[in-house]
């Protein structure tokens, strides 16, 4: 068995170049590229996805190497002597009709199908003369190439799948196709591992599983036409019949080729499928990786190799470039390549790619679907899978090709939602793990992702259910912080960086470091000379909040800290403080200021923790209430706003306004209030609490002309 198993490792490796798969196509430009190519690697390229396998040759003419034509269709079979009717059980005729009206969502997916089936016999009769004790003697025309014929006929509204496998008895015929949901290949699989032969390596190739793939061709059908012949030495040619009405007929048949040829008579609204432009479209959208050369009307159709697949280092940037445009649909290059293969927890085989260019607007929604298609034994699945990468990763391309994703019937749909969790959190951590390890070993590029895809990362924060995975995203985060300008940091290079004992991470939100740096909120924390982190960009501060904490540490923005009602931050209240009012001044000022202010403060007390500015106000949850006043607040009364906000009024004792406002209560009580409301609503701008400053300017002019009257 390790020969059989060093046999299929290899033909796995050896896989020829595109460019040498391409030489057999017709030459567009100088006759002389028709010639480049050596008999030799005609051949080979012929030969895609057989690697050396000896029995995959074959000989050439020198019209067909120089033509880059090859088929193996010809209209040559015709059944003999007299056919068997056979009936479809019951269940069998009413499973047929739900398969060929509404089990697939799409009819062109049975092009996807009968390919599968073709290349299964493929590599049925691959392993089976390579694991053959009697080889030759008990296989016929073991020397001969396996591939896929496709042929369009439009005149006579026909589409042929011809493949070179391992064909069919009677037997065979009547048990796999007479019998509906009786999957040849599993069953082919079971008896390899009855038989201990088995291993992962000799049945990864092989495609079905559920035994219905063939009845999908009733949906574009009037009826198919099956002839077979099984690759067993003396197996004499069949052909079977059916519309799919609940009958099918079978009869001998000459001048039928060893494998299988599929002769689909399409109905009339389905005359699409006889296009060859239409066939080669659905061949490129799921049947693309096959592992055998797919040829539709004498011409190669799947060029591209399943670079997935293949040993990450083996993969060459140029191949890189072509597949992700290829799988992209786009003309850039990617800003980097993840390409990686795991068997635990499932069987994951990746290849992710993170675009160059900047997200457009569409891609910004998260109404726009992901770029990662899912393919199972190189046969595409589903083109944009929803759940297969959380929405904040849509901007990924590439391919996850898995073995254990459960399917139901008509493999578009996917089951047993504990797996398919299983698969995105595998694949999520391992993007996690890739971007950390890109910010560490390539900080500049890192950088340059961030600026242009930061916000898909603040994205997966606010929308994660998972405290750890949102975490883990925090770590590719950057601020700039108060200690150093035009440098950002990343949460653990913070953390790092904390003085002894302190046990939270500060942060505070404004439009630039000019204005963090004269923030009121700053003033306490700069004078302990406590590093803060500065969100400049739209929504930080509301990411930081819904994190919550991270390593441990809470996340507190500089107004809740402000807020905190501790000894320290309520001032000097026996008027022990050299220039603050007394105790006594306090205690007349603050019920003072609580009546004016009424219907928009709900507290108003003295703070210790400012030095240059008269106020402030704080709210509890600051971050909060400024996306509220941004986005909701604009059709609600000024007297509900304030109920909801419940502003709290806190005033600087030292501060020459506060003083001088005092003193004004008595001497000049008109100007005092005047003077009282801009103070609020100066604060209230300052706290980013008003939607549009502009209304402030009414009540500003007011104060000024209050001024003005004595000159």
């Amino acid at each position: 068995m390790s020969v059989v198993n060093g046999l299929f490792r290899v033909q796995k490796l050896m896989r020829p170049s595109v460019t040498l798969a391409r030489c057999l196509l017709p030459a567009t430009g100088h006759p002389s590229h028709r010639t480049i190519c050596s008999q030799r690697a005609q051949r080979t390229a012929l030969g895609f996805g057989q690697g050396w396998n000896p029995l995959a040759r074959r000989t050439l003419s020198t019209q067909a190497a120089e033509e880059g034509y090859h088929s193996i269709i010809r209209d040559q079979e015709k059944g003999v002597g007299s056919s068997d009717k056979h009936e479809f059980q019951a269940e069998t005729r009413m499973l047929l009709d739900i398969v060929a009206r509404s089990l697939y969502s799409d009819k062109e997916v049975f092009v996807r199908e009968l390919v599968s089936n073709a290349s299964d016999a493929l590599e049925k009769f691959r392993f089976l003369v390579q694991s053959s004790a009697e080889g030759a003697s008990e296989y016929a025309e073991c020397d001969r190439a396996l591939e896929i014929h496709i042929g369009t006929n439009k005149q006579d509204r026909q589409l042929t799948l011809q493949d070179t496998g391992i064909g069919m008895t009677r037997e065979e015929l009547i048990a796999n196709l007479g019998t509906i949901a009786r999957s040849g290949s599993k069953h082919f699989i079971e008896q390899l591992k009855e038989s201990g032969r088995g291993t992962q390596e000799n049945v990864q190739n092989i495609i079905g599983q559920f035994g219905v793939g063939f009845y999908s061709a009733f949906m574009v059908a009037d009826r198919v036409d099956v002839y077979t012949r099984s690759a067993r030495a003396g197996s004499p040619g069949l052909k079977w019949s059916s519309d799919g009405s609940g009958t099918f007929e079978i009869q001998e048949a000459e001048g039928v080729a060893i494998g299988t040829k599929i002769v689909i008579h399409l109905k009339g609204d389905c005359r699409e499928f006889a296009d060859e432009d239409r066939i080669r479209e659905v061949i490129r959208r799921y049947s693309n990786f096959v592992g055998s050369p797919i040829f539709l009307n004498g011409k190669q159709a799947n060029q591209i190799q399943p670079i997935w697949l293949m040993e990450p280092k083996q993969v060459t940037p140029e191949q890189h470039n072509e597949f992700y445009r290829f799988v992209g649909n786009t003309f850039d290059t990617p800003r980097f390549t993840l390409h990686y293969k795991t068997d635990v927890p499932l069987s994951i085989r990746a290849l992710l790619y993170f675009p160059e260019g900047k997200p457009g607007l569409f891609e910004m929604s998260r109404d726009a679907d992901g770029g990662v298609a899912l393919y199972t034994r190189k046969v595409l699945i589903q083109s944009k899978t929803e759940n297969l990468l959380p929405k904040w990763l849509r901007f990924l391309k590439g391919v996850v090709d898995s073995e254990d994703i459960p399917l139901n019937l008509s493999r578009e749909l996917l089951q047993n939602s504990a797996l398919i969790r299983k698969l995105r959190i595998a694949l999520t951590n391992r993007t996690l793990r890739f971007l950390h390890d890109r910010s560490q070993k390539e900080p500049e590029s890192y950088d340059k992702f961030y600026r242009d895809y930061g916000l898909f990362l603040k994205e997966g924060i606010v929308t994660s259910q998972e405290q750890g995975e949102k975490e883990e995203i925090a770590k590719l985060l950057r601020f700039e912080t108060s200690r150093e300008p035009n440098r950002t940091v990343s949460l653990p290079e913070y953390c790092q960086g904390q003085a002894e004992g302190q046990k939270d991470i500060y942060y505070l939100a404004a439009p630039n470091r000019t204005l963090a740096e004269a923030s009121p909120y700053y003033e306490s924390l700069k004078k302990r000379g406590i590093e803060v982190l500065f969100c400049y960009e739209a929504y930080d501060e509301l990411v930081l909040m819904q994190l919550g904490m991270f390593l441990g540490k809470n996340l507190v923005s500089v107004e809740k800290e402000m807020r905190r009602s501790d000894a320290s931050a309520t001032g000097d209240q026996d008027g022990l403080l050299e220039g603050s009012l007394l105790k006594a001044q306090i205690d007349e000022l603050l019920p003072w200021l609580k009546q004016r202010l009424a219907g928009k403060v709900t507290n108003v007390k003295t703070t210790g923790k400012l030095d240059s500015h008269p106020c402030v106000v704080t709210v509890e949850e600051m971050a909060a209430a400024r996306h509220f006043i941004k986005t909701q607040s604009q059709n609600m009364s000024e007297e509900n706003r304030y109920a909801l906000l419940q502003p709290q009024f806190e005033i600087n004792p030292k501060h020459p306004i506060i003083k001088k406002l005092h003193k004004l209560t008595t001497s000049d009580p008109e100007l005092a209030e005047l003077l009282a409301k801009q103070l609020f609503s100066n604060a209230m701008v300052g706290a980013g609490l008003v939607d549009d400053p502009r209304m402030l300017l009414t009540s500003m002019n007011d104060l000024l002309q209050k001024v003005l009257d004595k000159h």
